[in-house]
């Protein structure tokens, strides 16, 4: 087949492009969302489980929580709290998590360590991914289901003020804002003082429902100058002072108010040992999550350790705190002390909404879900809470109630971790058989390119592709059977799908067609070279 030199090139860069998209499809896998749309409405919550007996629990539960503050600090290790630094500067803080009413975490921010994804993956539950590094610098409002987009469907009112990023993610979600850009590095005080001066006014007013602060002057100190900079520890005791103002003004508050309050302290990612961030160093992924509310009391000598969750945890956890539903993209699970001093009834209801939700996220981005292991223990959790629910509303005091009760409630949380890990394995995990399919193209159409340059630099010349010759037919349908070997071999033995083997065995067999003609020419074109003949070429 003979193809003029402009044909020629314009068919290999198609070629090439269709090759570099199969490649990032597999480098960036799509993310695990909801087929349900944000904009349609809420949906129902599921009904609590019943075996043979009536349960009229068939809505969210209330708010946990009458007011809920977030403090942000940018770039904050978990050993800045948690470590020496912590006891020494920040002695409030300390005091909290030892023997005040707290729970203490260490969680872990995956990859990429900068703070857009990080701030997604706190309010919405779901994992960003490494494109979102390129949308850090301009973000875009976030149109993925959120705990602030719920808030506000909800009439509560959320203030913010600190990073503007968050007024860019989430425009018009707040009744008052006030925000400072994060480019200006070498400023780490008037960004944390814009932040400070409106704490007086706001916190002497119950207007609001969930105020949000982003405090940037740390991660600026450590793009200066690094964690072991004097400066440092001057910003930790000014951020404790910050802390015990908030906490002391909650507390006095909680005296005209139903419910308690809750005071939120945690790093969107940490800080590498030179002052950095945006990789997956420990220093990096790990930051504090510290839960402060008189409603987590503790007995006397009760020693808690930070115990090791995900980041993404924190978005269910604020949901129902707040009593709205989980984001719809939400991964995360419940942070269980949150709920622990609950009636067992409403703890397993917690649990139950938690996992339906998991198990609805699995259900639509696995094809092979009911095969997964969280899923099975999911159900059988269902089971057993709808066996609990009859002989509670029978009998609501005795041993077997109680016992029954822990086993379920056992039995949940160890389906909300696995179904939690099988999400985000889903996620964070390369596509690698698709992106070695795009390697191959790729590198093919370069190969040919490369021995048909000198051939086709003249713009009239036409080049003459071997494509009819025996030889090549029977090459062909080798390789051609080879791959079509290996697609099913590694579509049928592949533990999690992937985007090639997702496709239509057409448009599989489309791009093995492809690959085959193109290594088909190469060979001919290489023995012609290397025989002492040349590829034809008129002129």
């Amino acid at each position: 087949m003979r193809l003029g030199a402009g044909t020629f090139a314009a068919c290999c860069v198609a070629i090439e492009v269709l090759g570099i998209a199969v490649f990032l499809r597999g480098f960036f896998p799509a993310p695990v969302r909801s087929s349900a749309r944000t904009e349609h409405g809420a949906e129902p919550p599921a009904p609590e489980p019943s075996a043979g007996a009536s349960s009229n629990w068939t809505t969210l539960p209330p708010p946990l929580f009458s007011k809920v503050v977030i403090v942000l600090i940018d770039a904050l290790r978990d050993d800045f709290v948690f470590g020496s630094k912590g006891v020494k500067f920040m002695p409030y803080t300390t005091y909290l998590v030892e023997k005040g009413a707290s729970h203490s975490f260490v969680a872990e921010a995956k990859p990429p360590t900068v703070t857009m994804p990080r701030i997604k993956a706190l309010m919405t539950g779901s994992l960003p991914g490494f494109v979102d590094v390129i949308r850090n610098l301009n973000s875009p409002a976030l149109l993925e289901d959120s705990v602030i987009r719920q808030a506000k469907a909800a009439g509560k009112r959320i203030i913010f003020y600190g990073d503007e990023t968050w007024v860019k993610l989430f425009p018009k979600h707040f009744v008052e804002y006030d925000g400072t850009t994060s480019f200006f590095v070498s400023d780490y005080t008037e960004v944390d003082n814009n932040v400070t001066r409106h704490l007086d006014k706001v916190l002497k007013r119950g207007d609001w429902d969930m105020l949000i602060l982003h405090y940037l002057g740390l991660d600026h100190i450590g793009h200066i100058s690094g964690p072991n900079s004097p400066l440092i520890g001057r910003k930790l005791s000014e951020m404790d002072s910050v802390l015990m103002k908030i906490h002391t003004a909650l507390l006095s508050k909680e005296r005209e108010m139903a419910l308690p309050n809750l005071l939120v302290l945690c790093g969107d990612h940490g800080m590498s040992e030179t002052g950095s961030h945006g990789a997956s160093s420990m220093e990096e992924v790990n930051t504090p999550l510290i839960l402060i509310s008189s409603a987590f009391q503790r007995k006397l000598g009760d020693i808690r350790h930070a115990t090791r969750v995900q980041q993404t945890d924190v978005a269910a956890t604020l949901a129902i705190a707040l009593g709205l539903p989980i984001p719809k993209d939400s991964v995360g699970s419940l942070l269980f002390p949150v709920v622990e001093g609950k009636p067992m009834r409403e703890q397993l209801r917690f649990l139950h909404l938690n996992t339906v939700q998991l198990s609805k996220l699995l259900q639509e981005n696995v094809p092979s879900y009911e095969k997964d292991p969280g899923f099975e223990q999911f159900k059988m959790s269902e089971r057993l809470h709808g066996n609990w629910i009859r002989l509670y509303l029978e009998e609501k005091h005795s041993e077997v109630l109680l016992n029954l009760g822990s086993k379920v409630l056992r039995q949940y949380l160890d389906a909300l971790k696995t179904l939690s890990l099988s999400l985000s394995t889903q996620v964070a995990q390369y596509d690698m058989y698709s992106m070695m399919v795009g390697t191959v193209v790729v590198l093919e159409v370069l190969t040919l390119l490369l021995l048909s340059i000198p051939q086709a630099l003249h713009r009239k010349a036409e080049l003459e592709v071997p494509l009819s010759s025996p030889g090549f037919s029977l090459l062909f349908y080798l390789v051609i059977l080879v791959l079509s070997a290996i697609h099913v071999i590694v579509c049928t033995s592949a533990e999690s799908s992937c985007y090639f083997c997702g496709l239509s065995w057409l448009a599989a067999g489309g791009v093995m067609v492809l690959a085959s003609v193109l290594l088909c020419v190469i060979v001919s074109v290489l023995t012609n070279v290397l025989v002492g003949g040349r590829p034809q070429r008129k002129l």
